[in-house]
């Protein structure tokens, strides 16, 4: 039988990171073995639906390249693929479950603790209040006898006594359907068979379980997943406004490290952690899926984010990065301004390029203490006598946008004077930037500035230093 799963979230927000693994381990799982993925829209919760929240399903699908087989925006031969375009479709299924014994009318306006008193009525009784007008919805009728078991590919074999199962609705009086019944009816009619979800849905399954007994249906292969909290006790929430892909894009997170992260989240494999979309398919296997909770971590995602912003060639870095250097008025070069980042950087945003590059319009205001450094032996009487070195040489350089020439000029210059490397370029680092560290040495950022620049900046620092001392 050919693989199929299925993607069915609720339109009510941006999908969130537990969600979109949720899809990702459905497309996995299905392109893995040549299958199809499946997108259905669960809209039954009219009261939780937010606006235009579907269009931000598909635009997320569409961006993670999480491309689905048959779906609400291209058809496919088991739809229509929005649940709220199938209510005909729950009532059918509805009368005959109640008409073999697995549904029954509830006219109860208390929430039901034990057995349902509705399940005592007679066929003339239920009839006479339809005909008054009475609210109704219909309950699931859930033996008081038995167990029902059913085996996890995830949490493995798992027994349960049908006493203990509430007796929960499955057509609203609002005519709608709940989730716990409309899931059932849609993955037999799509012929879903796999069900990827998470594990709050374990103690549910058994009464969907017994509703694909009554109706006289396959049971499908089940995967449900751990959750993805937040911290040792507290689980990702979409309500609690935790992260949402579009979040994590905003703080500057690549869709592919995104991706390649949240694959993370629950399953491991075997060997390199860096992983394509393609190379997910091909390794992914729901064997190596743990029962154990995911913790997200944020700095995890930045290692993951690094290492894609450093596997790209320099050009592609720098298109990312040339919309976030308008802040920048100084006439510099950018491209080494990106080549100086891309191995530094974690993230893509404005408020972290211009934070670390905030000296590139004005240097710092004047601070002495940046021109003592214990590693390289250097105080300020010695930062100003290197100064004043590279300023009286400074026209030796013959090519300022070449980083060997660059460097060759500071190395002659300390070898030259009995100096040490760092003792010559420390101070220009420190002369052009006035931080204590910045992104780049004194050779990527004499290359950045170019020779005016550079020798307006060596003249302040050398006059500000010889005020000082």
């Amino acid at each position: 039988m050919k693989i199929r799963t299925r993607f069915a979230p609720s339109p009510t927000g941006y999908m969130h990171i537990g969600n979109l693994r949720t899809a990702l381990y459905c497309y996995l799982i299905a392109k893995k073995n040549n299958g199809d993925f499946i997108l259905r829209i669960e809209d039954t919760d009219q009261k939780r639906e937010v606006s235009n929240a579907s269009q931000l399903i598909y635009q997320t699908l569409e961006e993670t390249g999480l491309h689905y087989d048959e779906g609400p925006q291209m058809g496919g031969p088991y739809g229509p693929y929005i649940q709220s375009q199938r209510l005909d479709i729950y009532h059918h299924y509805a009368q005959e479950l109640i008409r073999k014994g697995g549904a029954h009318y509830c006219f109860c306006s208390d929430e039901i603790q034990e057995q349902d008193p509705c399940i005592h009525l007679s066929d003339e009784e239920i009839q006479q209040k339809i005909q008054n007008g009475t609210p109704y919805v219909i309950r699931q009728t859930i033996p008081q006898t038995g167990i029902t078991t059913f085996d996890d590919e995830v949490y493995g074999h798992i027994e349960v006594e049908n006493k203990t199962l509430n007796e929960g609705i499955l057509i609203k009086s609002d005519g709608y359907p709940t989730y716990n019944f409309a899931n059932v009816i849609d993955d037999h009619l799509m012929h879903i068979t796999h069900v990827v979800r998470g594990n709050e849905y374990l103690s549910s399954t058994p009464k969907y379980n017994l509703i694909y007994q009554t109706l006289g249906w396959d049971i499908p292969t089940y995967i449900h997943l751990p959750t993805v909290n937040k911290d040792e006790t507290h689980k990702l929430s979409k309500r609690d406004g935790d992260a949402s892909y579009y979040d994590l894009k905003n703080h500057g997170f690549l869709t592919e490290a995104i991706m390649n992260y949240i694959a993370l989240l629950g399953w491991a494999p075997e060997g390199c952690e860096i992983l394509s979309l393609n190379e997910l398919i091909e390794q992914f296997d729901i064997h190596h899926i743990s029962k154990a909770p995911a913790i997200f971590d944020i700095e995890k995602l930045k290692w993951i984010n690094g290492m894609y912003l450093r596997n790209m060639p320099l050009q592609d870095f720098h298109k990312l990065l040339l919309p976030h250097y308008s802040f920048i008025h100084q006439s510099v070069h950018l491209l080494e301004v990106s080549r100086v980042l891309q191995p530094r950087l974690l993230q893509v945003n404005d408020a972290i390029i211009q934070e670390t590059l905030d000296f590139i319009n004005q240097a710092y205001p004047f601070d002495i203490q940046v021109y003592s450094h214990k590693k390289f032996k250097t105080n300020p009487e010695k930062s100003l006598n290197a100064l004043l070195l590279v300023q009286n040489h400074l026209h030796e350089i013959s090519d300022f946008q070449n980083d060997e020439n660059i460097l060759q000029f500071f190395i002659n210059l300390a070898k030259e004077n009995g100096m040490k490397n760092g003792q010559v370029m420390e101070p220009v680092r420190a002369a052009l930037t006035h931080k204590r560290s910045s992104a780049g040495g004194a050779v990527e950022l004499v290359h950045i500035f170019g020779k005016k620049e550079t020798l307006k900046r060596l003249n302040q620092a050398i006059q500000n230093l010889k005020d000082s001392l």
